[in-house]
């Protein structure tokens, strides 16, 4: 502008997200069913992901919207919706998981890496240091990858994708997991050692993933 003052389009995904928010504060039920219609598809992949079970990820997201419409007073705004949405998803599909009949759990030292007297790896790895979120964004790799991820010792399983793909910072994974910080750190360390040795012959191979 001439008058050098800095003028922006309006951004309409904001103003969509500010709409959403008052409307849920106020507990319009229109909004709300908006709101289910908007994330519900991109919290039952969340669900599905820790659970395992389309089942109970169906049941852990009609929790979460439950708890949500619950707690909408307390939504402060500070916070995306979405964002909000998410963590409560979580939470939920957490709940059910502690719920379920703990199975026995395979050691993990089984699939971690093995080193040589000198601490030189027993095996030879190719270079990957690609995060475990953007092996899985990629086609090829995905499901292998996810495959993978379901190997995991359900301790080990639940940090990785809650810090990898979920994107929860150390303290929230603790905080939802009931683990200290540094717990989550060295769990965290472990799993993603323990998923490179399960994808590592499918990333060394030739011509990538084999198809199946």
């Amino acid at each position: 502008m001439a008058d050098g003052r800095d003028v922006r389009s309006p951004d309409p995904e904001a103003a969509v997200e500010a709409d959403l928010a008052r409307g849920l504060r106020e507990g319009d039920p229109r909004v709300f069913e908006q709101i289910v219609r908007t994330y519900g598809a991109r919290l039952l992949a969340v669900a599905r992901r820790i659970l395992k079970d389309d089942d109970a990820a169906r049941d852990a997201v009609q929790d979460a919207f439950i708890s949500a419409y619950r707690g909408r007073k307390g939504f402060s705004g500070s916070a995306r919706v979405s964002t909000w949405l998410h963590r409560i998803a979580v939470n939920a599909a957490l709940m059910r998981l502690r719920s379920q009949r703990r199975k026995h759990e395979d050691p993990i030292e089984d699939l971690l890496p093995t080193y040589t007297d000198d601490g030189h790896h027993a095996e030879r790895f190719v270079s990957w240091v690609e995060p475990v979120d953007v092996t899985l964004s990629r086609r090829e790799t995905s499901e292998f990858v996810r495959q993978a991820i379901d190997k995991l010792p359900e301790s080990y399983r639940s940090v990785l994708l809650l810090r990898d793909i979920e994107g929860l910072d150390g303290a929230e994974t603790a905080a939802l997991l009931g683990l200290t910080p540094n717990a989550v750190k060295i769990r965290l360390h472990r799993a993603r050692l323990a998923l490179r040795k399960l994808i590592e012959p499918e990333m060394a191979a030739p011509h990538g993933p084999t198809r199946r």
